[in-house]
């Protein structure tokens, strides 16, 4: 049986639990909590080159990335939509969906500086740490600590976060576009590109700017609404889309990193 490490909250992750949620995929789950740098510890950097979430393990491959995996898991059994759906537009938007940058999305709109700031800091000293414990890692956790650096640079540069800004309402327009023709992204049924769109819109609601981004767009506004009634959206976003569904699974992850970070145990 396949082995998954993943966190509730990761765009990425839901993306690749909603396709295993429809196919009924059989698989061990494994929580990997990034609030707590969980994702940082040398066991798991191992397996993942960067020590991103989320990884899928089968019996002779470890797959690092969501798309990668999206497209391994639609190949087994059969195709979600079969013959309704048409799989030169599902491989279509997997790309394009996948070319967008969700991370920087996500931490632009991070409801506070000040807490984004902690949390850098935080896990700036936990890869210090780690590097010194485990020195045949060194080269991947300097690595680390280079693309932390160039997220939170982009992160300053204004035109880098008007592009995503741009790229993700040309996602949307297109999606739109799409809708008026089909009932799915990519025809007549259900597919692997409509999992890994929907994250996209669920992420663009907990942040309180679906109102900014939907309201040109009543086909897409219909669409996820419809989304929202599928078992596996109520299985995989639902319970953590409200406030105390977030609170529930970042609180105690808050509160473990502020205990570490005044203790000095990283």
């Amino acid at each position: 049986m396949m082995d998954f490490y993943y966190h509730p909250l990761s765009l990425d992750c839901q993306k690749v639990c909603l396709v295993m949620e429809e196919k009924d995929t059989k698989y061990n789950p494994h929580i990997v909590d990034p609030f707590k740098a969980r994702n940082l510890d040398a066991e798991f950097f191992r397996q993942s080159p960067n020590g991103s979430i989320p990884v899928l393990v089968t019996a002779d491959q470890v797959f690092c990335d969501s798309l990668t995996m999206i497209r391994y898991l639609a190949k087994i059994g059969k195709p979600l939509g079969h013959k309704r759906v048409d799989q030169s537009k599902v491989e279509e938007w997997l790309e394009k969906i996948d070319s967008w940058d969700s991370k920087l999305f996500t931490l632009n709109h991070c409801p506070s500086d000040h807490a984004l700031h902690f949390f850098s800091k935080f896990k700036r000293q936990v890869v210090i740490t780690r590097l010194v414990e485990n020195p045949d890692l060194a080269e991947k956790y300097h690595n680390k600590l280079q693309t932390m650096h160039a997220m939170e640079e982009m992160l300053k540069d204004q035109e880098a976060l008007a592009s995503n800004t741009k790229e993700l309402i040309s996602l949307l327009n297109d999606a739109e576009k799409q809708l008026t023709n089909t009932e799915f992204l990519a025809g007549a049924e259900f597919s692997v590109a409509d999992c890994a769109f929907i994250p996209v819109l669920a992420r663009i609601e907990v942040f309180k700017l679906d109102k900014e981004y939907f309201r040109k767009h009543p086909r897409l506004i219909y669409y996820f609404e419809q989304m929202k009634e599928r078992p596996s959206y109520q299985t995989v976003i639902g319970p953590y889309s409200t406030f105390f569904g977030k609170v529930k699974i970042l609180l105690p992850s808050i509160c473990n990193m502020s205990i570490r970070r005044l203790l000095h145990k990283y």
